[in-house]
């Protein structure tokens, strides 16, 4: 059927919009610079997309990234998770109790409370100033907050949770001695480029480092 004048002018006005939605993107992503914006740390990128928040409950800068992290978590597209991974080189606690706190983190996610059990370790350390001295301090956490006990014991010395947090221990050494690694909060996408956060827009960091994630996602 052929298309009538009305409905020209009709895909005119659509081709119109299209095009001043998509202007202000690629003005925006033309602003974003390898250098300056995303470092390329690594020669090869993740099998599969992924976001990863190096990080530690016991980094102050970390429990403030936490309310922008959460909210990125939300915003994302399911094709493009934001996956935790919780580190052992602070100077605040021992490599032993920071390894507990990574596989407590991974026992949260196991049983679907991870941002709920995050938030009560953070603001354990950083709001109550308390002091995890065993893994029953971390335990309690879990029971205060729904968990079963029995659950949590289960699940803390299992082969699957053992295995998960030497990965977590694994990528952390592989970028520290890369030197891509020298403090946290760092997020580093699809394993290949690491963000820089000193480079957000001040006006709106949370929308411009999601924007960042976007763009730096889509590149080879």
């Amino acid at each position: 059927m052929p298309v009538g004048v009305k409905d020209k002018n009709m895909l005119k006005k659509i081709a119109s919009l299209l095009l001043i939605l998509t202007v202000p993107f690629f003005s925006m992503a033309a602003n974003y610079q390898a250098g300056k914006q995303y470092t390329q740390v690594n020669e090869q990128r993740s099998l599969t997309p992924e976001v990863r928040e190096y990080f530690s409950f016991y980094c102050p800068h970390c429990f403030r990234f936490e309310t922008l992290a959460a909210k990125l978590r939300t915003e994302l597209p399911e094709s493009l998770p934001f996956v935790r991974n919780h580190v052992d080189f602070l100077p605040e606690a021992t490599p032993e109790m920071q390894d507990l706190l990574s596989k407590a983190l991974i026992v949260a996610e196991q049983l679907g409370v991870e941002q709920k059990i995050a938030t009560a370790i953070f603001n354990y350390i950083h709001v109550q100033r308390a002091t995890f001295s065993s893994i029953k301090d971390i335990r309690n956490i879990f029971v205060l907050h729904g968990v079963d006990g029995d659950k949590f014991d289960k699940l803390m010395n299992s082969f699957t949770v053992s295995s998960m947090a030497k990965r977590m221990k694994k990528n952390q050494d592989y970028f520290t001695n890369k030197g891509a690694l020298t403090g946290v909060p760092t997020i580093i996408v699809n394993n290949k480029y690491r963000l820089n956060f000193a480079t957000l827009d001040k006006a709106d960091p949370g929308e411009d480092l999601k924007n960042l994630i976007l763009y730096v996602s889509k590149l080879p």
